[in-house]
């Protein structure tokens, strides 16, 4: 479109829908399948989005007037366009001269004033962009670099974490920012994609500054509990504290003074190969990522933010921290250790492996000599029990073109790499292949024999449909029959 004054801030005022997308499924062609899709939204299994207009978001530079003489272009229908009007409750109005010629001055752009589609209701929408209007609002607050769009009683809410900070901690090691030791996530902010309103609800009312801030703006906090119930369900565990924690921690896991001091047993973030021609890199540093999964000893999946830890200078698995996001456990901090004379394999090393793999290299070889370029995913980490797999997506694309296709996925566990078509059918064939063999015993032994592989078989169908709870479930039933017929063992502890 051309960027004229009146396409800027009069005709295109805002975004319009969302989509969703199960990581479990996708098309024939290697493409998302969608629970939400198309403009405007159209649910197939997702939530029904009855506002779907976004005039604030992570964009939104600029200003942009509504409720003018022109239309604002809501979405092409067909060979025609629809367009709406905005009726929200935010803006300031801008219609008399005095605030047009205030507005012209503040902006340095005389079109303000000198426009005829400015009208008496007309209102001017600023601070668009959702960190600059909550650091408008909230200067004293530092912000995660990751606000996330949810959906609630149909319609879109940003949800923004922050945190406060200070530099006087006493006896507390400068570990971010501009010299900052000391942290907490304090408030969640939730910001209306449509109206632009901001609320601040405290998270940690324990903390000394957030009450601070309480006391000299009364008005501005409220409660975690004055938060709809419905949006209380997305919240989650922030990345940005999480790596902080984790940067800490690979120091300050060791409480002997002398190892400590020594640095005898300092950790590290795994390297992972990523994006095009991944192999002829040295790796990027893993980051924390969010996974659904069932942790070891407890009854149900959860939502869990995590991150494994290699020891320094090595590519091996030592252990991995994990931050819980469901209540009643939000925030607790858990980290499972590895035994130091037992070889779990680390990401990089399984990155290696996945190269060395003739199958695989070959398969992305002939891809590259076909007018394609091979991506590679993130490598994920998915603890199950006392066990690693590691799961890594690769997609083709085209050289002319910019839309990548799901075409593979790769899966290992212990001494197996496999690559299939989905991940349904690469964990199948991972299990199938890592089993162990027993020989046909008698008695007890035969139905212990019959028992296994029918929870084997169960856990293999729980795969397929991206049942991780099951699997998990099928796992540990399996497991104790394994030991007693002599082929089953853990690869760590807790």
């Amino acid at each position: 479109n051309a960027q004229t004054w009146v396409n800027l801030h009069l005709l295109f005022t805002h975004g319009s829908g969302v989509v969703m997308s199960p990581v479990t499924e996708k098309s024939t062609e290697g493409l998302p399948s969608f629970y939400l899709q198309d403009i405007p939204p159209v649910a197939h299994g997702g939530p029904a989005i009855r506002e779907p207009r976004l005039y604030f978001g992570e964009g939104g530079e600029g200003y942009v007037i509504v409720k003018g003489s022109v239309s604002e272009f809501d979405y092409p229908k067909g060979k025609d366009n629809v367009y709406t009007a905005y009726s929200g409750s935010d803006g300031i109005a801008i219609g008399s001269t005095a605030s047009r010629s205030l507005f012209a001055w503040q902006f340095d752009d005389p079109n303000i004033l000198l426009t005829d589609y400015i009208t008496n209701a007309s209102r001017i929408l600023l601070h668009r962009n959702i960190q600059d209007r909550v650091r408008t609002i909230a200067p004293f607050l530092s912000l995660d670099h990751d606000p996330y769009l949810v959906t609630s009683n149909g319609r879109l809410f940003w949800m923004q974490d922050a945190y406060t900070t200070s530099r006087w901690f006493p006896y507390a090691q400068p570990g971010f920012g501009d010299g900052a030791n000391y942290i907490r996530n304090a408030v969640k902010v939730v910001i209306d994609a449509y109206n632009g309103t901001v609320d601040f609800y405290v998270s940690d009312p324990n903390d000394p500054v957030i009450r601070t801030y309480q006391r000299i703006f009364p008005g501005l906090f409220k409660s975690l509990a004055a938060m709809p119930q419905d949006l209380q369900q997305h919240i989650r565990y922030p990345e940005d504290l999480f790596l902080i924690q984790a940067q800490l921690y690979r120091a300050y896991h060791m409480d002997a003074p002398e190892v400590f001091y020594n640095r005898e047993d300092l950790w590290q973030f795994p390297r992972e190969l990523i994006g095009i021609d991944g192999g002829n890199s040295p790796g990027t540093p893993m980051t924390p990522y969010y996974m659904i999964m069932r942790l070891p000893e407890e009854p149900r999946e959860e939502f869990v933010l995590m991150l494994p830890m290699v020891p320094s200078q090595r590519d091996n698995m030592i252990a991995w921290l994990a931050a819980r996001c469901d209540p009643p456990n939000y925030g607790k901090l858990i980290v499972y250790s590895f035994p130091k004379d037992k070889l779990v394999y680390g990401p990089f090393q399984i990155e290696a492996r996945i190269q060395q793999n003739t199958e695989i290299s070959q398969q992305i070889s002939l891809w590259n000599q076909m007018g394609s370029r091979v991506i590679r995913g993130h490598l994920l980490v998915v603890p199950i029990e006392n066990s690693i797999l590691y799961v890594s997506p690769l997609y083709l694309r085209a050289e002319s073109g910019q839309l990548p296709e799901l075409q593979r996925v790769i899966a290992a566990y212990g001494d197996r790499v496999v690559m299939k078509e989905t991940l349904g059918e690469a964990l199948a064939a991972l299990f199938k292949e890592s089993a162990p063999l027993v020989s046909p015993p008698q008695g007890t032994a035969d139905a212990r024999a019959r028992e296994a592989l029918a929870h084997y078989d169960r856990a293999i169908e729980r795969l397929k449909t991206g049942d991780w709870s099951g699997f998990g479930a099928e796992l540990d039933a399996l497991r104790p029959l394994l030991e007693a017929l002599g082929g089953g063992h853990s690869e760590g502890h807790r």
